[in-house]
């Protein structure tokens, strides 16, 4: 069984606790925040003053996929709000081993994001200092989208590097995430999965977090 981290980018944001409590009581691993600035991505989501009333609300563990440029300006304050794992893209830490690290030295777990066009390659000389690994599914920005299914290389391709090295790191999937494709996602080597938009769209979202793991 694999783990579910539940998108709230996708839940009607003036209901916003209400769907912090679905989530707490669903067999979901965690809340993930996906944290967009409008100039990394092409889309901007909700901020700090979002990100605490979801600590108020959420029983679960904080996943936070910081879609953002210069991400370390804010390490301290993700730590302060409560976020247990904090992601940033390979694409925006030009000194990606001093991010991570310095995002362990924070307490938090430490995760690095690879957008679509990014090969899995480019984190051989990171990947050591890494808690997770993000493997985007879809180009961030958007919920909703359609998976790319040339992802399903990228995810085994990283299964075997993890191997390789022999390495404890999480592989996560976030983008287009169904209960189609979850067991071909498991078993190319994801560990976590992300959904949103087909959880929210539900008509059972406990039922939909079930199908999925």
């Amino acid at each position: 069984m694999g783990k579910i981290a539940v998108s709230v980018l996708s839940s009607d944001l003036g209901h916003l606790a209400d769907s912090c409590r679905m989530i707490n009581r669903s067999e979901a691993w965690s809340v993930h925040l996906d944290v967009m600035d409008g100039v990394f991505v092409p889309n901007i989501s909700y901020g700090f003053p979002v990100i605490e009333a979801i600590a108020r609300n959420m029983e679960k563990p904080m996943d936070a996929h910081l879609m953002t440029v210069e991400p370390w300006r804010y390490y301290q304050r993700y730590k302060e709000l409560g976020i247990e794992w904090l992601t940033v893209h390979y694409e925006t830490c030009p000194h990606l081993n001093r991010d991570l690290q310095e995002i362990r030295r924070l307490g938090m777990k430490a995760g690095v994001a690879l957008n679509p066009s990014t090969p899995v390659s480019f984190l051989e000389q990171a990947v050591h200092y890494a808690d997770l690994v993000l493997i985007m599914s879809v180009n961030p920005g958007f919920g909703g989208q359609k998976f790319i299914p040339e992802s399903l290389e990228k995810i085994e391709n990283l299964h075997r590097m993890r191997e390789e090295k022999k390495l404890g790191f999480l592989i996560q999937v976030d983008g287009g995430v169904n209960a189609t494709n979850a067991h071909i996602l498991y078993e190319k080597g994801a560990d976590i999965l992300v959904a949103g938009n087909y959880i929210f769209s539900s008509k059972d979202p406990l039922a939909a977090i079930r199908a999925i793991m």
